[in-house]
């Protein structure tokens, strides 16, 4: 049986074990789309990928995401985790700047030292949420929705929306009630306090999604975070959000703003390397 090229990495982290793991198949050209979704469900990873050539002569390489029950056009961990270990494989790009293919389209990816970042793709819905639903969010947060200070659809491909509270704690001591929230996709964010938790990061963000379960680090619902937070004057142009926090994880994503572009970006980790039977 043929076999390739397996790599396990941790994304938003320096570190090994504290950020969002991610398992990547390299030179995965002759797998079927089954066989890739069947490789997935097993890892029973939030994501598994796929390096491929690009069938457009504009991008570096391309990528396949599948979680272990479906394909993603788009997520943001995978995507700086599949251009780590490509970058690692094939020996790089002749720039600093990086051009990944995926189902979403082209994504622009660039490396500066140990670190990478994406520009966060266009939202493909954003607004206030509607009020039966924030309703329902409420309740499955298990808060008030008065202490709920802000909505907003923040969906690039997965359907994430945010929802704003007022501190850092008020996240940390959310506890979901994952039968209500059965469905959505919610991603909670509130401003650290300088005095009380250090200047590392500004914000710290939570990411429940709708399998059930607390996503580590979550680079798609960042890049949306950010276009909504900066838009709308609630963050600077730059900041760190932490995130992974309640999880014993210590993930930090990078947000600049630079002109027209927002990059999300971290340091990734490898873990494991090795070889693949399918």
């Amino acid at each position: 049986m043929p076999r390739f090229s397996f790599h396990q990495v941790d994304v938003f982290s320096s570190q090994p074990l504290r950020g969002n793991p991610l398992a990547v198949v390299a030179a995965a050209d002759t797998l079927t789309e089954a066989q890739m979704q069947a490789f997935a469900n097993w890892t029973n990873l939030s994501e598994t990928t796929f390096l491929l050539a690009p069938r457009d002569p504009k991008a570096h390489y391309r990528v396949r995401i599948f979680t272990p029950k479906q394909e993603l056009p788009f997520a943001g961990h995978p995507t700086l985790g599949s251009c780590h270990v490509w970058l690692s494989q094939f020996g790089g790009a002749e720039t600093d700047e990086i051009v990944q293919e995926c189902e979403a389209g082209f994504i622009r990816i660039r490396r500066d030292g140990k670190q990478l970042s994406f520009v966060a793709p266009p939202l493909k819905r954003s607004g206030p949420v509607e009020p039966e639903i924030i309703e329902r969010v409420a309740r499955g947060l298990g808060i008030a929705q008065k202490d709920i200070k802000a909505t907003s659809w923040v969906d690039n491909g997965p359907g994430w929306m945010g929802v704003f509270l007022n501190s850092r704690r008020d996240v940390l001591a959310v506890l979901p009630d994952f039968a209500i929230l059965a469905g959505l996709r919610v991603g909670i964010v509130g401003p650290s306090d300088a005095a009380q938790d250090g200047t590392e990061a500004q914000f710290e963000v939570r990411a429940f999604t709708a399998a059930g379960f607390e996503d580590p680090v979550t680079g798609s619902l960042n890049a949306g975070l950010a276009q909504w937070l900066i838009g709308s004057g609630i963050a600077p142009s730059q900041y760190i959000a932490a995130q992974g926090t309640v999880l014993g994880r210590a993930g930090r994503v990078h947000v600049v703003q630079a002109g027209a572009d927002i990059w999300i970006g971290g340091e990734v980790a490898s873990c494991i390397e090795g070889t693949v039977t399918l």
